[in-house]
């Protein structure tokens, strides 16, 4: 039995290191920072859960064990929640994703054709709400007029 137990603790320890060498080329050779978060978020909570895995079978049930359970139930929640920060925080800063042009090439989000067209109707949507207020200020500025005038007509 104790032999099972070594050879799954092997499996196991192997299977997670290759998780986080995998994890660690799409990190390396992933174009945009969304795409590395993903390779990175998904194979590093996988690698790290084999390799904790791994131990627990090499340590079997004691003590050792019930600590390691809890650092993978630690890990498990962590590792995604800090992915989607770093995600949050690129895309509050502007970043946008890389996506297929239809070509052999990538270009960012931001550019494609149904960006540009909301782009557009932003742009439009401001125009009119300093339309609005330009017309306000005409109208502000003649009535301001007429009250001089109006005053100074008065007093003659």
């Amino acid at each position: 039995m104790d032999q099972l137990f070594f050879i799954l603790s092997g499996v196991s320890l192997v299977i997670g290191v290759s998780a986080m060498l995998i994890g660690t080329f799409g990190l390396l050779k992933l174009p945009d920072v969304f795409s590395r978060i993903h390779a990175v978020g998904m194979l590093d909570t996988a690698g790290a859960g084999f390799i904790i895995l791994g131990m627990l079978f090499y340590s079997g049930f004691t003590l050792i064990s019930v600590k390691l359970a809890a650092i993978a139930i630690f890990l498990f929640f962590t590792g995604p929640i800090a992915t989607h920060a770093v995600a949050q925080v690129a895309h509050r800063n502007g970043v946008s994703p890389l996506i297929a042009d239809g070509g052999d090439g990538l270009v960012p989000a931001s550019e494609t054709p149904i960006a540009a067209k909301k782009t557009a109707k932003k742009a439009v949507a401001k125009k009119a709400v300093a339309k609005k207020a330009a017309k306000k200020a005409v109208a502000k500025t003649a009535a301001k007029k007429a009250s001089k005038a109006g005053k100074a007509g008065a007093a003659k």
